[in-house]
């Protein structure tokens, strides 16, 4: 029997309830551990931080770090159009614990939080982080932006905002691009085996996970067969 835990929990359902942004925002946060050992990382903490470590103690878990998959303040925490969402620092004031994040996302992530060089773990693709018995992967997936970072942990994808059920994330705010975000979804999550259960950033879609098999034969974001055709589709 696996050790894994992976737990979804919705804003505005499963914690933030009384924040109606958060409702609206319909973010996901994840914990990711080893239930053997009661570890677990948070995958990017926000609108209600110590509501996320209450849903871990409720499960037994202990929230030891966590893991960012790009800067954007509904994610991470910081002002979202003049409204102030928690997220890493109010994470920092509850556990000093280390925040992982891609290199290429660092710069987006002090500004938006204020957090310090010594508060980020920095990461490349391909490295991979242990929790307890499990290892997570860290796939760099830039393109809605340049750090955005996908998490792949037992035949599981956490995707952030790069890929939703049904569609994917905007490539025309700062820091997006569309021709690499064409790269990372042919090239790097469509490669994916075809079972691989994809757990996005939002929900967004008809239901709140998915395959990437699936998401081959119903999503527009990967139906386009040239890169091409891609611009043409983003505009």
């Amino acid at each position: 029997m696996s050790s894994l835990y992976l737990r979804q929990l919705l804003a505005g359902r499963d914690f933030a309830t009384g924040d109606p942004v958060a409702a609206q925002m319909v973010n996901f946060c994840y914990l990711i551990g080893d239930r053997d050992a009661g570890e677990c990382v948070v995958v990017d903490p926000a609108w209600d931080v110590q509501g996320l470590f209450d849903a871990a103690a409720a499960d037994g878990m202990r929230i030891t770090g966590a893991l960012a998959t790009h800067y954007h303040p509904d994610h991470i925490g910081g002002d979202l159009f003049g409204h102030r969402v928690e997220g890493l620092p109010d994470l920092q004031e509850i556990a000093a614990i280390p925040v992982h994040a891609h290199r290429a996302e660092v710069e987006g992530i002090r500004y938006m939080t204020g957090l310090s060089a010594s508060d980020l773990v920095l990461h490349d693709g391909g490295d991979v982080l242990e929790v307890g018995g499990v290892r997570i992967e860290l796939l760099h997936t830039p393109g809605h932006t340049p750090g955005s970072q996908c998490f792949l942990v037992d035949g599981k994808l956490v995707s952030g905002d790069t890929l939703f059920v049904g569609g994917c994330g905007r490539v025309d705010l700062p820091g997006g691009d569309a021709e690499t975000m064409y790269r990372t979804l042919t090239q790097r999550l469509a490669t994916l085996p075809e079972n691989t259960v994809l757990y996005p950033g939002h929900h967004y879609g008809p239901v709140p996970q998915s395959t990437i098999g699936s998401e081959k034969q119903s999503n527009y974001a990967l139906r386009p067969q040239s890169l091409e055709d891609w611009l043409s589709l983003m505009g």
